[in-house]
């Protein structure tokens, strides 16, 4: 470990703080309808949209009614990718005559790009150009959206007093797209551009190297995929090593605005939940939680990272463990960047994380397992947080007598059983299609090692796909039916059997009347209420998930410092 290491962590952690509240007053502004500078150029195109739906954006959804258009738009988006990848083949913007993907591969891509999962069965460079820019960058966009507008009902639910409608599906869709992802991507993929990012459609280029050898270099449109996949938390790249290529990530300095924007929506989005029920305290105290946590994660994997392994050690290799890892981000930055991704939905990496040492691989495990809630995906951070919290209102209410209470909202028993239907997802898909996977002949086929870290790569795959991540320990071969298959059921769960009871939670909320802080409420906005939302969060993960951590990545460990590997 060095002081260069640990002031990345701490510099990459107050930049993060300080762009919370000006991401956060912008999306304030969508959430809330109001004109912006941009609405000088993009109005026209919004008013536009409607008029074509035939959509009128003030006309007001219940909670029913809003979900049911919503997943119907996903089931149409997904059939629109399926097709596109299936038939790759025979569509244009395909110069190196790429295959159409098989019927299960093309189905866990299409759900996995549907639910803002982003998981690669595939390698990123057996794709065309027309699918990666029609398939699969539109629903980068249409996906991370969609979480926004999840985010935003449930601000609604929490804000209104005694109303039936939590917003409208079509408008929150498309002004998030409008006025936040397009103008914000636009941006970013110049940056990209300038610094040495392709954005080309040349699929590929003919180079001869310094031996007089030739070689064939893929290109592509990489610049606009790549702003999109961090700031929509998306992670699925032309290349197969993701982040880890030059294309894809040239420098440091590139690698640092990529670990930002990945985490600056959802940090943003605690102000706008602060700013949307009057309180900003309110959100600055979800974000301390979340920074808490994230940062302990963070320190661990570094501090793993950087001690090495005892077995180089005892070759004479001092140091920290740089397998998987490029030389030009090291193992700070590699590290954090591990964390970041995982804290989010994102997926992306910049590293091989069946390389980490076993605890350093066993913090981005846990930050899915949490149900990606520090800082989290776009959109889907938030509201799964908010599950929480109202679990641990609902738990500090029964422990000291007080009113259960959250934000001037009674905490019922309907929203309860609500909040708690939708964190079950997560564990009951997690370990149950582990534990299949564990046993069936065409489950154990995929490890490409034995023991404890076979057993990791197992469950890592399916914390990913039902955390809705997309990130892989890139040691398991997922790309077979068995795997395309379940892989695929366990992200449309993950992704919709959370959203609907957080839209019906945001139906119950709205229709309730704002009661006033008083003396028999919950105070919410300390030291206290900080920690009571960690220690739920961690005792549900931590009861829930201890025992198939043990039998991975902690069994790994206790292996790995009495010489043995697998």
């Amino acid at each position: 470990m060095t002081v260069q290491g640990w002031m990345l962590i701490l510099v990459f952690t107050l930049i993060l703080v300080a762009l919370a509240k000006p991401v956060g007053l912008w999306l304030f502004a969508i959430y809330e309808g109001r004109r912006t500078p941009l609405h000088t150029v993009l109005g026209p195109v919004e008013r536009g949209f409607y008029k074509l739906a035939g959509v009128d954006p003030n006309a007001e959804q219940g909670w029913r009614r809003y979900a049911l258009h919503m997943l119907a738009f996903q089931v149409a988006t997904f059939a629109f990718t399926y097709f596109i990848l299936r038939f790759q083949d025979l569509l244009p913007l395909n110069p190196r005559g790429l295959a159409g993907q098989s019927p299960d591969l093309a189905f866990n891509t299409a759900v996995s790009f549907t639910t803002n999962t982003n998981w690669q069965s595939y390698s990123g460079e057996t794709l065309s150009i027309l699918s990666q820019m029609l398939g699969l960058t539109i629903h980068n966009f249409l996906s991370a959206a969609t979480g926004i507008a999840i985010a935003f009902a449930l601000f609604r639910g929490f804000s209104r007093k005694q109303a039936n409608g939590i917003g409208n599906f079509w408008a929150d869709m498309t002004r998030v797209t409008l006025y936040v992802l397009l103008p914000a991507c636009l941006l970013y993929a110049i940056y990209f551009i300038a610094s040495g990012v392709p954005q080309t459609f040349l699929s590929s280029v003919d180079a001869t190297t310094l031996e007089g050898a030739k070689q064939t270099i893929l290109l592509g449109p990489v610049a606009s995929q790549e702003a999109i996949k961090m700031l929509g938390t998306n992670g699925g790249g032309i290349f197969n090593v993701n982040s880890a290529h030059p294309f894809e990530n040239p420098s440091a300095l590139t690698n640092f605005v990529q670990m930002l924007s990945i985490l600056a929506i959802g940090a943003g989005l605690t102000y706008t939940f602060g700013k949307a029920v009057g309180n900003t305290r309110q959100g600055w105290v979800i974000l301390a939680a979340m920074l808490a946590m994230f940062v302990g994660g963070a320190a661990i994997t570094y501090w793993q990272e950087a001690g090495g392994t005892p077995m180089l050690h005892q070759l004479g290799l001092a140091g920290g463990s740089m397998e998987g890892k490029e030389v030009r981000f090291g193992i700070a930055a590699s590290a954090l960047f591990s964390v970041v991704t995982t804290a989010a939905s994102c997926g992306a990496v910049n590293a091989m994380h069946d390389s980490l040492t076993p605890l350093g691989g066993l913090i981005p495990l846990f930050n899915m397992q949490l149900g990606e809630v520090v800082i989290g995906g776009v959109g889907a951070g938030i509201y799964g947080f908010l599950l929480f919290a109202i679990l641990a209102v609902f738990v500090a209410g029964l422990m000291v007598g007080r009113t259960p209470e959250y934000v001037g909202k009674k905490i019922e028993s309907r929203e309860v059983k609500l909040a708690v239907l939708a964190i079950a997802v997560l564990p009951l898909m997690i370990l149950g299609f582990t534990a299949l996977a564990s046993v069936l002949p065409m489950g154990l086929a995929g490890p490409l090692n034995k023991g404890p870290h076979g057993f990791s790569e197992i469950l890592y795959a399916f914390t990913s796909a039902t955390a809705n991540n997309g990130s892989a320990f890139a040691g398991l071969s997922a790309n077979t039916p068995f795997y395309n298959g379940l892989l695929g059921v366990a992200m449309w769960i993950g992704r919709f059997f959370i959203i609907v009871p957080v839209l019906a939670i945001a139906g119950s909320l709205a229709a309730k009347k704002v009661h006033p802080e008083s003396a028999g409420s919950f105070p919410t906005t300390g030291l206290l209420w900080i920690g009571l939302l960690i220690g739920i969060i961690l005792v549900l993960g931590g009861l829930t998930f201890l025992p198939s951590l043990a039998l991975g990545p902690i069994a790994d460990h206790l292996a790995m410092i009495h010489g043995q590997l697998f």
